[in-house]
């Protein structure tokens, strides 16, 4: 029975893509910054909250890494899997409701904004940039597919 529960739960991580290192996902979170360090070290931040199960987390991924390429020399860019407990007073901090979310702030460290759901690289772009600028947030016109978690 132990050996059956063991190659179940097995099974679960390796279909949840839970080795797959070139992932996507994978790949931004092995170049994240530690939160800590990337609010304080004056440059704006963007924070993801995501899960490697997370479908919609997925989706948003070849964005979340064309839009580093793209400003990554400009803004730090950090993955937070909201499955890792040592997260966990960051996801209740700021308000995590859903994944994928998105948290701007700007050189300060000071939140600016957030977006929940899926977004393009030009929405990342627009939310971006306005961090970047100073300028106000854009509005962010309903939810875009989003998995919940608990």
């Amino acid at each position: 029975m132990v050996s059956n529960m063991r190659a179940t739960t097995s099974s679960l991580f390796f279909l949840r893509g839970g080795t797959n290192m070139n992932a996507p996902l994978d790949q931004l979170a092995r170049r994240s910054l530690d939160p800590q360090i990337a609010l304080m070290n004056g440059r704006p931040t963007i924070i993801e909250f995501y899960a490697d199960w997370c479908e919609a987390c997925r989706k948003m991924a070849p964005a979340m890494i064309s839009t580093e390429s793209q400003i990554g020399q400009k803004i730090d860019i950090v993955l937070l899997n909201v499955d890792n407990i040592r997260w966990q007073n960051l996801i209740d901090l700021y308000d995590v409701k859903g994944i994928p979310q998105l948290s701007f702030f700007d050189s300060e460290g000071s939140l600016k904004g957030k977006s929940l759901g899926v977004r393009s690289e030009a929405e990342i772009k627009e939310f971006a940039d306005s961090t970047l600028e100073g300028m106000p947030f854009p509005e962010v016109l309903g939810t875009a597919d989003i998995s919940t978690f608990n």
